[in-house]
């Protein structure tokens, strides 16, 4: 009876010291190889196993979940997306798996992307679907008490998602990533810019919406404040905004690249060559200095713009004046010989497709106001 005993107690002995001795050695000692392992909420422990046996990981997947259940380790697996080597013995696996502290992904929002854009390049780094990350846009009881009690009225969050460099992880839901995006919009709007808003007439929903065109309408800083002035000034006259970036948001879904005459007649609410005032609401999601010009536009007696074709622009008070500018800068094709009004200085949406600079009056065959 003691001799099976101790049999018994010294085959348990060596068996803990095999299981000490893996815990602490590397698949393959000195590899440079990189392995991303997501791990999903609710994920087997074996099919964690599995996936690191299969990429080299771990040497022997059983000794490795034994490794696990003896240490009481799986219990503390997080979800996430972990970056391994074989290099690294199982000691170390567990712990990083266990830390939380999974790899961050540098999401971008540039000035002037439309929340479109950003479902689309979300979805492109796995981060979240983009009909997810569009349906809680549009649901107004996620987005209503994150706006506070200036929501009334607004029907999506377009405008309000805060151009900057975010650092996300795949255990962040779609939810999280906006939340952190619209705190970033409450943190720059302050009651200095409330106030502004006031003096001008306009509710805090007006300036974004206004920023927003400002933003799509130009890619050279200096001139933000000058754009604002012409809208500023032709809402004053009661006067159509005539801005194309506004009638490409009312069609975005099919939208090829190309304006044609025919969009410009539509009367979507957001093309202003058909409707009168703004729009219901922004077309992009504007910068702090595209939201400053809106607030202090310079004063100027100008009314209309149209595109040199190199992003700026040439700014009239009059309708002849502008119909001068729009023949020599557009309809001269010298003029625009090796320029593109679609060559944007900002560079190309999260899509890949061009970001489209407008002209207030610049349509094709429009009449004067």
């Amino acid at each position: 009876m003691g001799f099976i005993f101790l049999t018994v107690a010294l085959s348990a002995a060596l068996a803990f010291g095999d299981l000490v001795l893996f815990a602490f050695k590397p698949a393959q000692p000195g590899s440079d190889k990189i392995v991303i392992l997501e791990v999903r909420k609710g994920q087997n422990n074996l099919e964690i196993t599995r996936s690191l046996e299969s990429e080299g990981v771990v040497r022997d997947a059983k000794t490795f979940y034994r490794l696990g259940r003896l240490s009481r380790q799986w219990k503390n697996i997080k979800a996430g997306e972990y970056k391994l080597s074989p290099a690294m013995s199982p000691i170390q696996i567990f712990s990083i798996l266990t830390s939380g502290i999974s790899l961050v992904h540098q999401v971008t929002l540039r000035e002037g992307e439309n929340m479109y854009e950003i479902a689309a390049d979300l979805e492109s780094k796995r981060l979240t679907t983009r009909k997810r990350f569009l349906e809680l846009c549009r649901d107004p009881e996620f987005f209503r008490p994150l706006l506070g009690d200036q929501s009334d009225g607004i029907a999506n969050l377009e405008g309000y998602l805060f151009p900057d460099t975010y650092f996300f992880n795949r255990s962040l839901s779609a939810e999280d990533m906006i939340r952190q995006m619209v705190r970033r919009f409450l943190a720059m709007w302050s009651d200095a810019e409330l106030m502004r808003a006031k003096e001008l007439g306009f509710s805090r929903h007006q300036t974004i919406t206004l920023a927003s065109i400002v933003e799509k309408e130009t890619g050279v800083p200096q001139e933000r404040p000058m754009i604002s002035s012409v809208f500023h000034n032709r809402l004053k006259k009661k006067m159509r905004l005539q801005s194309d970036p506004t009638t490409i948001y009312g069609i975005w879904e099919r939208y090829d690249g190309n304006l044609h005459k025919a969009d410009l007649s539509e009367k979507t609410p957001y093309n202003t060559y058909a409707i009168s005032g703004l729009p219901p609401g922004p077309i992009s999601n504007p910068g702090k200095e595209a939201i400053h010009a809106a607030l202090f536009p310079v004063e100027s007696p100008f009314l209309f713009f149209v595109s040199h074709n190199d992003g700026t622009h040439e700014f009239t008070r009059t309708f002849a004046e502008h119909s001068t500018a729009v023949k020599r800068f557009q309809m001269d094709r010298s003029a625009r010989v090796g320029k593109s009004w679609r060559d944007f200085t900002r560079g190309k949406g999260a899509d890949g497709t061009p970001k489209v600079e407008g002209t207030a009056g610049q349509g094709l065959g429009i009449s004067q106001p």
